[in-house]
């Protein structure tokens, strides 16, 4: 009877198990990693970003050996360039240069011969911040990751505290001791957990002496005897005796941590 009301069109009352049971969801299918995120795995990974930064180092220094910017002193700047224009390639190329390694002394010699003491002296430290802004954010971005877990030594821990703790005051003695090379405290502040402000404002600060007496040296360089070119090397040497106490009276403080 209930097969035929069905039939003729009764409704038929489901079960209970079946009118309650959920629906059964289809099994997740995760797809297997492909060969191009394995491949940009690889290429992030803190040590294939520190190859990058050394490969781009390399080639850079290899392109200074081969350019030759010391020409610059001795032969002057290309006749098409002067003014203010001049000055503003000259403080992009110096900054770019100065990740290459170049020394900046011979470059702000070359800025004073150029430009002359004013606008040298100008150029030539827009040059040292903006050389030392790359070379921090290239360190930062592509060598601290990797570089940060090999500061087991306690010399190191040491020095890397220092700059992390007081990143001012340890720029502007890296800055007036001139005997430090540019580039190396530029990568040894990177690698460390110091701050962009303190590290730009210490660089600019701590600079100015130092580029200021060898720009002025550059411009009187055809007058060494004269008293403004006595005066500049004087002051390339108060700023390494200030940087050689410095640099004594922290060795005590390394070593007493």
């Amino acid at each position: 009877m209930l097969d035929a009301t069905t039939r003729s069109g009764g409704t038929a009352t489901a079960s209970p198990q079946a009118a309650t049971a959920p629906p059964v969801a289809a099994p997740a299918v995760v797809p297997p990693a492909g060969f191009a995120a394995r491949c940009t795995r690889v290429l992030l990974s803190p040590w294939s970003r520190l190859s990058l930064l050394l490969v781009l180092l390399a080639s850079a220094a290899t392109c200074m050996l081969l350019f030759e910017p010391q020409r610059l002193v001795t032969h002057g700047w290309p006749p098409q360039f002067g003014g203010v224009a001049a000055a503003a390639v000259f403080a992009l190329a110096y900054g770019l240069i100065t990740v290459a390694f170049v020394p900046r002394p011979l470059l702000n010699l070359a800025a004073g011969a150029l430009f002359g003491s004013e606008l040298g002296t100008g150029t030539a430290l827009v040059g040292t911040v903006l050389g030392a802004a790359i070379a921090f954010g290239l360190g930062r971005a592509l060598g601290q990751d990797a570089l940060r877990p090999l500061l087991r030594g306690r010399w190191l821990k040491a020095a890397d505290g220092q700059l992390s703790r007081h990143a001012f005051r340890s720029m502007m003695a890296a800055r007036l001791f001139p005997g430090l090379p540019f580039w190396g405290v530029n990568y040894c502040a990177a690698v460390s957990q110091m701050r962009w402000t303190p590290y730009l404002l210490a660089t600019a600060l701590g600079s100015t002496p130092n580029t200021a007496a060898y720009v002025v040296a550059g411009a009187r360089a055809s007058t060494p005897t004269s008293p403004v070119f006595l005066i500049a090397m004087a002051f390339i040497a108060v700023p390494a005796l200030a940087g050689v106490v410095v640099a004594w009276r922290k060795r005590h403080h390394l070593r007493g941590h």
